[in-house]
């Protein structure tokens, strides 16, 4: 990114993430998609992480949706704590970088090819916060599709229980899973009000309106409630490239050098002051 740009732009971000997903020969592109304004929003303006990625007194981010790991990757590279050499190394032989959360990599938080682990790592993590009487919050990623995971209530209800006032869920709800839509596989919603039936203060948002984000997410952390909180942020899974939003053919396709050339093409139109890296 030039010298003296906005930190976490979008279609930075997602211009990166159609790099590596390049380089690397790899899937979950639409998927990581969802997650960019999300994460762009949360890293701009919202943890806490210090200036070393195991600062003792940091904020966490979980991303318990791991297989969208390469949206964070790309904001770590803005951070400074990934380098471009590792970018270009995803996926490659003996990398660091693979293509699901893994805590080797600095920034990262929890293991989470596993559907449903990694917010109840979050949950403990908050938990532990309270208890030691810090400062620290837990924002804590999970798909729609995730929520079919029995695993993910069952951490939802210790949240209610104990109170985790410092637990932020933020449900990326781009209404797909792996094998089709999660209305037609396993139904969840309404997803808002089964989190505030389950002890949570919930909201519903547009997921890639940053300026709502930004102001829900401040809102919910700055909120009197005495328990955890929760964004259901709808989103469109493949968001920002015309021929991938809404089409679940990019959770496991792969690009080719001109499906990845007219990808880049559209991001460029996005904003074009910057260009892309072919």
């Amino acid at each position: 990114m030039p010298a003296g740009s906005p930190a976490f732009v979008p279609a930075h971000l997602r211009r990166t993430i159609l790099r590596m997903a390049y380089r690397g020969s790899t899937v979950h592109i639409a998927c990581a998609f969802s997650l960019v304004e999300i994460l762009a929003v949360l890293y701009r303006n919202h943890l806490k992480l210090g200036d070393q990625p195991d600062d003792p007194q940091r904020d966490y981010l979980i991303l318990s949706k791991g297989h969208g790991v390469m949206a964070q990757y790309a904001c770590l590279l803005e951070k400074g704590w990934l380098s471009e050499d590792k970018i270009e190394a995803y996926c490659s032989d003996g990398t660091e970088l693979k293509g699901l959360s893994e805590t080797g990599v600095p920034g990262l938080e929890v293991n989470s090819g596993s559907l449903g682990h990694g917010l109840a790592v979050g949950a403990g993590l908050a938990l532990g916060a309270l208890r030691r009487g810090t400062a620290q919050r837990v924002y804590a990623i999970v798909g729609d599709g995730e929520c079919n995971e029995g695993s993910i209530w069952e951490t939802l209800l210790f949240a209610a229980h104990f109170r985790l006032t410092n637990l932020l869920v933020i449900v990326d709800a781009n209404g797909y899973q792996a094998m089709g839509r999660t209305v037609e596989i396993l139904n969840t919603e309404s997803l808002e009000e089964k989190f505030k039936a389950f002890g949570f203060e919930a909201r519903t948002v547009d997921g890639h309106n940053e300026a709502v984000l930004d102001k829900t997410i401040s809102e919910l952390v700055g909120s009197l409630f005495s328990g955890p909180r929760a964004i259901i942020a709808r989103t469109f899974k493949g968001k920002g490239i015309s021929f991938m939003e809404n089409s679940n053919l990019w959770h496991y396709s792969r690009l080719t050098e001109e499906t990845y050339k007219a990808g880049l093409i559209e991001l460029d139109n996005l904003n074009p002051g910057e260009p892309s890296i072919i």
